[in-house]
């Protein structure tokens, strides 16, 4: 007697952080475990994200709480979404994502009406730069926060992120 596998389980991705004020939108591809476990974008202590952005705003991120994080986030102009609204998948790894369901990005104009611009952490989420292009907005790709993207350092990730968002008026050049 055999055992069939079990397929993987269907995982829903978080809500956006975002307003009528935000100006940049970066999207992750989708949550790792950690964050899903958290119900908190890069919750994994080795994700870069929170650090990069107390980099450039020079704001002890790492001492705050989530909800001041993201306070933090509002008050800048930032927003954070996933371009995946669910798929399945085996641990946290964006090469092991099976069927994928795209979020509802062509409302972000409407609910942002300040928006600039878009701005996709890592490879994955690049892979919808389409669908942002669509909206008529200036689209980058920023090199991933993830631990997995070791071949870049932190500083050169930071001056990466610093660029975009120094065009954008949320952070100020180096």
């Amino acid at each position: 007697m055999s055992i069939t596998p079990l397929p993987p389980l269907r995982l829903h991705g978080l809500a956006p952080i975002l307003d009528a004020d935000t100006r940049l939108i970066v999207l992750g591809s989708f949550p790792g475990r950690a964050s899903l476990r958290a119900q908190r974008y890069y919750a994994h202590p080795q994700n870069q994200f929170w650090k990069i952005l107390g980099a450039l705003w020079g704001l002890p991120l790492h001492d705050m709480n989530y909800t001041e994080k993201t306070d933090v986030l509002r008050a800048h102009g930032l927003g954070v979404w996933d371009v995946y609204a669910a798929c399945e998948r085996e641990g946290s790894l964006d090469s092991a994502i099976a069927n994928p369901q795209l979020n509802d990005l062509t409302g972000l104009k409407t609910r942002c009406p300040r928006l600039q611009a878009f701005a996709h952490n890592g490879g994955e989420s690049f892979k919808h730069a389409r669908h942002t292009r669509a909206l008529g907005l200036p689209v980058h790709r920023l090199p991933s926060t993830s631990p997995a993207n070791a071949s870049w350092s932190f500083e050169r990730k930071l001056a990466a992120w610093r660029e975009v968002f120094a065009q954008h008026g949320l952070a100020e050049v180096a």
